[in-house]
């Protein structure tokens, strides 16, 4: 095993990768950072028990892992696809692509998109004898350390670390809280946040929670949008703001568009005590144009399926004393 190691770890740092030096930095050490940053991606949903068999689907997740990175690390402004390196990792000698059904295998396409992607390839396998290796995690992470060394100036050493460990301790807090509410527990606090690392899995953790609830879609008006690359219309708002009751609990939570979280935020919309949706009437004040925000009027939010997620009421009543605002 530890031979098939040690060919796997020159693998990786042999990795074909753009080397345009006006592209990339002294940072990627003058590489495209987009295979390190999949096959990362990749350890994390496995150190998270996401993924658990040989088979690495371009799911959403892996999209909005790797996404992780690339904002966390890279330029602001700059933007990177997970479907490149998906595609064309299968030259690494390590990962084989899966096609889909009338899909033959083909060198030289252009793959821009995670669409595209998908249109192509159910998804991708690595050899036989890697895979036990990345279960393992002393192994894993000697894989990973060979990735971090080879393509990552020292500068950002200490930033991969630090999102790997959000990747996995989020994953961690957001099972915990699902597991929570399964309970029936009625109450449940972290007050373990004691550095700005603790305080982004804490953040990153309640998101995953209440987004995979609601199933990315907003429980006041109802929509639902993803795109490919990993990016979803909703957040994870807190019924009951968190700097006031610590409370991470799902049911102190709902996914909420950007324009309802904003509207709830500010009191211009609430939820009844039927879980009807309220608008204020300050919605028409100012010279305010609402748009289709009135229609939504007491209609009916969207819940998690099971009762035990459902927004409590008793965080409901106190938005509606202390936020809503009732002219």
């Amino acid at each position: 095993m530890l031979k098939r190691l040690d060919y796997y770890l020159d693998a990786l740092r042999s990795l074909r990768t753009d080397k345009n030096r006006k592209r990339w930095s002294n940072l990627t050490r003058h590489k495209a950072p987009h295979k390190p940053f999949l096959l990362l991606s990749i350890f994390d949903l496995i150190a998270s028990g996401s993924i658990t068999r040989n088979f690495i689907k371009p799911s959403f997740e892996l999209a909005e892992t790797f996404s992780g990175y690339w904002h966390s690390l890279m330029p602001i402004g700059t933007s990177g696809s997970m479907s490149y390196p998906f595609y064309h990792l299968s030259t690494s000698g390590f990962w084989n692509l899966v096609e889909q059904h009338g899909q033959p295998h083909l060198t030289g396409r252009t793959i821009s998109s995670v669409k595209r992607l998908r249109e192509y390839y159910k998804g991708a396998t690595f050899d036989e004898d890697l895979f036990p290796l990345l279960v393992m995690e002393s192994f894993r992470e000697k894989l990973r350390e060979v990735l971090i060394q080879t393509y990552f100036s020292p500068k950002l050493h200490r930033a991969i670390l630090e999102q790997a460990l959000i990747n996995r301790g989020a994953a961690d807090y957001s099972t915990m809280l699902l597991n929570v509410a399964e309970q029936r527990i009625p109450y449940y606090t972290d007050k373990e946040i004691g550095s700005e690392t603790a305080k982004k899995i804490r953040d990153h953790g309640f998101r995953k929670a209440v987004v995979k609830l609601y199933e990315h879609r907003c429980a006041l008006c109802g929509i639902r949008m993803l795109t490919p690359e990993g990016h979803t219309i909703v957040e994870a708002a807190h019924i009951v703001p968190w700097r006031k009751n610590n409370d991470d609990h799902p049911q102190n939570g709902m996914a909420l568009c950007r324009l309802c979280h904003w509207s709830f935020d500010e009191g211009l919309m609430s939820v009844g005590k039927e879980y009807e949706v309220l608008i204020s009437l300050a919605v028409r004040q100012n010279n305010n144009f609402p748009g289709h925000m009135e229609t939504l009027t007491e209609r009916a939010i969207f819940k998690p399926q099971q009762s035990s997620y459902w927004p409590d009421q008793r965080n409901l009543a106190i938005h509606r004393a202390e936020t809503f605002r009732k002219k």
